[in-house]
């Protein structure tokens, strides 16, 4: 069991009261000898840069331009046969490069095994789709979210935005509720340009909460009539109990005194 914390006034305390603490790296470790991720490592032999375990799993790290070669060892001559999760990082800001990583999954012998290789912006990865199919959505989101292409793909679109959409949304420098395309594409989609002023730009701030927006959510004590003007402000309305459906427990009610 875990050691048991007092959380006394825990919404008033902060978590962390060193402003410039950092979270420390997850411990690595070297691969041991005579195991089976030293195995592995040996079969990559120098198409390995660098290997070391994180969290129970190897680690290895690659030239971008040997993540088919890698993969295609990794399947045939060490069992991974699943590749469970593909994706992408950005690290433009930071390094100029984007961060491309293989989570790999061995059944027979439950282990796991990330290799990580690094692209420019501008770069392209080869497709890893002859290997495994799994890989097809993953390269396509990949491409949809970031912008990375991957050559000798089958079928390489986007995958979950609209085929004209503007921009990748998964880029650190994405807006978080989208640029001024994304306000106006519905409009111009649907209705066409010629009525952005009579609709309107999107709301893509889907916290956002209209005070004068009568339909959307109910004011208890202060219910209007859908549509009704509420500028001036709202009157406030003595909240009614049903009988039947509702028992107002401060006060004492028939439903209450038949029950004591």
């Amino acid at each position: 069991m875990r050691k048991y914390t007092p959380k006394d006034n825990v919404q008033g305390k902060s978590y962390y009261t060193d402003r410039f603490w950092v979270a420390p790296r997850v411990p690595r470790s070297k691969v041991e000898e005579k195991s089976h991720f030293e195995s592995v490592v040996k079969a990559l032999g120098r198409k390995a840069k660098e290997s070391y375990v994180e969290v129970g799993q190897l680690i290895v790290h690659i030239n971008a331009t040997e993540n088919f070669n890698v993969l295609k060892i990794l399947k045939e001559k060490c069992g991974y046969t699943q590749c469970s999760e593909q994706s992408a990082v950005d690290y433009l800001a930071q390094d100029g490069e984007f961060e491309l990583f293989y989570q790999m999954l061995n059944i027979t012998e439950a282990k796991r095994v990330r290799v990580v290789c690094r692209i420019k912006d501008g770069e392209a990865i080869e497709s890893v789709c002859p290997l495994f199919k799994s890989a097809n959505f993953a390269e396509r989101e990949m491409f949809d979210m970031f912008g990375i292409k991957v050559n000798n793909h089958p079928f390489l679109k986007r995958i979950l935005m609209p085929d004209d959409w503007e921009g990748h949304p998964l880029l650190k420098t994405y807006p978080l509720i989208g640029d001024d395309f994304a306000s106006w594409y519905e409009v111009d989609k649907i209705f066409g340009k010629e009525y952005r002023d009579v609709i309107g730009p999107e709301n893509r701030d889907p916290a956002r909460i209209d005070r004068y927006d009568t339909k959307r959510f109910s004011r208890v004590g202060y219910e209007v009539p859908l549509g009704a003007d509420i500028s001036d402000g709202e009157k406030e309305k003595a909240i009614e109990y049903s009988d039947t459906l509702l028992v107002d427990y401060n006060t004492s009610s028939k439903q209450l005194d038949e029950r004591r």
